[in-house]
């Protein structure tokens, strides 16, 4: 599965646009990054690492195809409370 991420700075915090592609189908998210996620989960690595890596963790645990089009990245913690960014 090939993830792209790219983000940038808002006045909220970041906004997210992540392209997941299988070669047979791609699906496109914006996921919302408030400082707060950043500094919860983010352990010192730039915003677009913390987002790979949870949808890394996402594609874990449900097909792309599930996954919200549009959400705030601390909303994955209330679908599965394992999450840790």
């Amino acid at each position: 599965m090939k993830i792209d991420v790219g983000c940038a700075a808002d006045g909220d915090g970041y906004r997210c646009r992540v392209e997941l592609s299988d070669g047979i189908s791609t699906s496109r998210h914006l996921v919302r990054v408030s400082p707060s996620d950043l500094e919860r989960w983010g352990r010192g690595r730039p915003v677009e690492q913390l987002v790979r890596a949870s949808f890394d963790f996402l594609l874990k645990h449900e097909p792309k195809e599930s996954i919200l089009g549009e959400f705030d990245l601390s909303v994955i913690k209330r679908y599965f409370p394992d999450f840790g960014g």
